[in-house]
């Protein structure tokens, strides 16, 4: 369960709570009986494992790029395929 802290608008004692989350709000201090508010700071969060530098998303540059393996099949299959030989045709004159 989270600690909320709290803090008194008249006599400014500051106290924390261990509250669940559906527990309403506190609305008295406990020393004056005035009105209190919710203080908010700064909260502590680990970051653990890769993806969340900018370095870890990013690919490698690379000084030669390289065909994936599908244009690879493709190149291989064309220069197997023997290509269908053009016919000679014979050159028109003009009279």
């Amino acid at each position: 369960m989270p600690t909320y802290q709290y803090a008194c608008t008249k006599c400014e004692h500051e106290f924390e709570v261990v509250q669940s989350f559906s527990d309403p709000a506190i609305k008295k201090c406990p020393e004056c009986g005035q009105e209190v508010r919710k203080k908010f700071g700064a909260v502590g969060v680990v970051f653990k494992g890769s993806g969340f530098y900018r370095t870890d998303s990013r690919e490698k540059k690379k000084t030669e790029t390289k065909p994936k393996k599908d244009e690879k099949a493709k190149d291989t299959a064309k220069k197997e395929t023997p290509k269908p030989e053009k016919k000679a045709t014979k050159a028109k004159t003009d009279k």
